[in-house]
């Protein structure tokens, strides 16, 4: 099975999926953003992007590497990952339908304001403008198809202990 986690920057993806992984006995923590970083590694590069996602072999390489990892381990993956174009989304929900692999797909959400200063007191990462383009853009999925095509829990006012128990729970 899959948990994608699901929401920009600043919802707390990845310090919920690290709690999520300890609290389900089997699971792994899968980064699909090593999948991007890969590519850009390639040389000479791939076309000029803001955003890794938008190279087609990005989306099937994901679904291929989870499901070999799956294949190989057994268990859940749980995979941090905001996907916030539709299509791309699609894309990698139906490659996992074609292999027999559940998703349960949760969208971590909180009001603009919160994940501003999230995400500008972030103390590891430290302000990032890179994140910050990222709010209206989520805004606009979360209104036209993101909260439609997920179970979403607002993250707002929760810790990211209370968050993984809430995604745990609907497991």
């Amino acid at each position: 099975m899959i948990v994608w986690l699901n929401g920009t920057h600043g919802a707390g993806k990845t310090t919920t999926g690290a709690l999520v992984q300890q609290l389900i006995p089997g699971s792994r923590v899968f980064d699909a953003e090593k999948v991007g970083e890969t590519l850009m590694d390639i040389t000479p590069g791939l076309p000029a992007t803001d955003n890794f996602q938008h190279w087609a072999p990005w989306r099937p390489l994901v679904v291929e590497t989870a499901r070999r990892v799956l294949d190989y381990t057994g268990g859940t993956l749980v995979m941090p990952m905001t996907v916030l174009v539709e299509q791309y989304w699609n894309e990698i929900k139906e490659g996992f339908a074609k292999q027999a692999i559940p998703v349960r797909h949760f969208v971590l959400h909180a009001d603009q304001d919160t994940l501003r200063n999230r995400i500008m007191g972030d103390a590891l990462l430290g302000p990032s403008t890179f994140r910050l383009k990222y709010l209206d853009p989520y805004a606009e999925a979360a209104q036209t198809w993101l909260h439609a095509e997920a179970e979403v829990i607002d993250t707002t006012n929760l810790t990211p202990r209370e968050t993984a128990l809430e995604v745990v729970e609907a497991l």
